[in-house]
């Protein structure tokens, strides 16, 4: 059984096109074939159930700390049912995004990440002391075209003359992040926790929870809401390197008034005697401040226009950047809070049905196998059929499988079997199709037993 590290266990196709795959395959007979897809139809049912009792879990545990909710608690829980609530979310939500065959990010990932060259333009700086808990996960891998400014002296260069071009970046294709924000106590301890209070768009004490899609693996700091965003050294430069360029003949030209300035003050100051004389002016062009008060103030004029002008480009720039953001966060997002929980445990529920059916059918197909045999082979199918590399989680197929028993019967008396066993030497036998399928029924049948 081969191992793979650039490889996922996310099967990219949907559960209907597996089993008609599967199907067409043409090693089930046309009444096989019809058997296949009852097997598959109650499998399914059976699965969704216990997913929906994961999802009702996900969300009596949220709502303590749900920012959006609409309704009101019956009782108030305590500090403790509080704490064990918040737990048992994160603890339930890893079960699910592991079943959906997600990956937890590290906090040496993120911080790689985070050190990585990114798209957006900006030093991001996340202060992880405002989460009571956080955690990232992630699935599939892959690329996407995006469209770069050119530096000018290399885009003179080419031809045809483009400022833009068109590079791969590697992306997340989905991202889950959750945070629990400290309570408000711990934000008003600093003058710096009482600022992001002011300007934060979240609650203290609630918890946030988002799905992204296509994330570039740089960018993954611009999903946290409290991230702080200023320029880096390069951006400095091309704004301060023009400002103090530019400020250097402005200032070359007023110095003249600059100086006059000086003497109208010692004017006022002294009188015009003793200031004609200390400057070398005529005393009685001294006498005429206002002139030199116009001129002056002229000069100064154009010096402070010269520096809104810079401002305004700053903040124009500031602006820009904070686009970029925004635009990140609407277009990427896919849901956010208790919405996320549906779509996860839909996608769970999906790769749960696709591991088992796909683990079935081969051994229903090809007889006894062992795992590494099955993990194999079942790889190799979908290679050659989807032209798809994937790394199987055989594993946890044949643990669903060997959960499942039920009631058959065997020389006119009823039994208890399980759809799945194994023998000392590791190798895995499937029942029949049809004890398969009364095995299934049996399952489903007695989801409830309260009579």
């Amino acid at each position: 059984m081969a191992t793979y590290e650039d490889r996922e266990a996310f099967i990219p196709y949907r559960k209907s096109d597996i089993i008609e795959l599967c199907i067409e395959d043409g090693k089930l007979s046309e009444g096989d074939s019809q058997k296949f897809r009852e097997f598959c139809e109650i499998l399914s049912s059976y699965y969704h159930f216990e997913f929906h009792g994961l999802l009702e879990k996900l969300k009596d545990n949220f709502a303590p700390f749900d920012p959006d909710a609409d309704t009101k608690p019956r009782v108030d829980p305590t500090a403790e049912e509080l704490k064990n609530k918040e737990h048992n979310l994160v603890e339930t939500l890893g079960q699910v995004l592991e079943k959906a065959n997600y990956t937890k990010l590290s906090e040496e990932a993120l911080a790689k990440a985070m050190d990585e060259e990114s798209l957006i333009t900006l030093n991001m700086d996340i202060d992880f002391d405002d989460f009571e808990t956080w955690v990232c996960y992630h699935r599939g891998d892959g690329q996407e075209s995006v469209q770069v400014k050119k530096g000018l002296i290399r885009a003179l260069k080419e031809k045809p003359f483009s400022m833009k071009e068109e590079i791969q970046i590697d992306v997340f294709n989905r991202v889950v992040l959750l945070l629990k924000f400290k309570e408000e106590d711990y934000f008003e301890k600093t003058k710096k926790g009482r600022k992001k209070l002011k300007e934060a768009n979240f609650t203290p004490g609630k918890t946030y929870v988002y799905l992204y899609k296509n994330i570039p693996k740089a960018d993954l700091e611009v999903l946290f809401p409290n991230v702080e965003i200023s320029m880096n050294m390069k951006d400095r430069l091309l704004l301060i390197g023009p400002a103090v360029a530019g400020a250097i003949p402005v200032l070359l030209k007023v110095l003249p008034s600059l100086l006059l300035i000086v003497g109208v003050i010692f004017l006022v100051a002294f009188g015009a005697e003793d200031t004609a004389k200390w400057f070398g002016m005529d005393q009685e062009k001294a006498k005429h401040v206002m002139p030199i008060l116009v001129a002056s103030l002229s000069a100064m004029a154009v010096l402070g226009g010269f520096g809104f002008k810079q401002y305004v480009k700053y903040k124009n720039k500031r602006i820009a950047f904070l686009k970029d953001v925004t635009d990140t966060l609407f277009f990427k997002n896919l849901d956010s809070n208790s919405g996320v929980f549906n779509m996860l445990i839909d996608a769970a529920e999906e790769e749960e049905n696709k591991e088992v059916i796909l683990a079935y059918y081969h051994l229903l197909t090809s007889g006894d196998l062992t795992e590494e045999a099955l993990d194999d082979k079942i790889e190799s199918w979908l290679e050659e059929k989807f032209n798809t590399e994937i790394d199987f989680n055989v594993e946890k197929a044949l643990g669903k499988m060997q959960k499942l028993k039920g009631i058959v019967e065997r020389d006119g008396q009823e039994v208890e079997v399980n759809l799945l066993t194994k023998n000392e030497k590791g190798v895995c036998h499937i029942l029949s199709i049809d004890d398969s399928k009364t095995v299934i029924d049996y399952v489903w049948d007695n989801i409830f037993d309260y009579n």
